[in-house]
């Protein structure tokens, strides 16, 4: 929303478009003569996708000012001839187009005093906009970056748990042969000790026969 300058001092609350029935309320033309006046004056009236008309801050100050000339007492032809070509006005004649000529240079000096304002306010808003989309990708981005980062932890873990298994499988290999080794050493040790038995009783029966 703008507050703009609409002649006389007074300031009015300017909205990004308006309907036709907004328009007649604040024009004071009906809707049927803004549907006349759109060809009559060859106004181009943008039309929305259901071909609906709706009027920006540009049309709504082209039918002011047809209203305007219209209040001074200029015919429709008169005022199609002066949109055609505003240099007429400073060059007539008639009371009536000066009149006219100094209120439109009052707007036209209000418009270039505040249309540095008007520009800086568009290009912050504009900038905001822009600032806004960057950062929304960089959190694209950065939900991307942690995605990552998941995967390979993941991943990581997957590789450390198959290393852990590896060392764990390997461990137990050893243990098992440790065993083994061990039980074969029993073995061979209880085998020794039969043989030292029976070499023992053998002297000791053997002697008595």
């Amino acid at each position: 929303m703008e507050e703009v300058y609409t002649g006389g001092g007074d300031m009015e609350v300017v909205n990004e478009v308006y309907s036709i029935k907004e328009i007649s309320d604040i024009i004071g033309f009906k809707p049927h003569v803004i549907r006349y006046y759109e060809k009559e004056f060859e106004l181009e009236i943008p039309r929305d996708e259901g071909n609906r008309r709706y009027f920006t801050y540009k049309e709504l100050e082209e039918l002011r000012n047809i209203k305007i000339l219209q209040d001074k007492g200029l015919t429709n032809k008169q005022i199609k001839n002066l949109m055609k070509s505003p240099e007429v006005m400073m060059n007539g004649n008639d009371n009536a187009l000066q009149e006219i000529a100094v209120s439109s240079s009052d707007y036209i000096q209000y418009a270039i005093e505040n249309s540095s304002a008007l520009i800086q306010e568009e290009f912050q808003n504009l900038l905001n906009q822009t600032l806004a989309s960057i950062q929304q990708l960089d959190y694209r981005k950065e939900i991307e970056v942690l995605s990552e980062k998941v995967d390979e932890l993941k991943n990581e873990l997957v590789n450390q748990e198959k290393d852990i298994l590896i060392c764990e499988n390997a461990k137990l290999k050893m243990q098992v042969k440790e065993k083994a080794y061990e039980l074969a050493e029993l073995k061979e040790k209880i085998k020794r000790e039969e043989n030292k038995n029976k070499s023992i009783f053998k002297k000791i029966f053997g002697g008595k026969q």
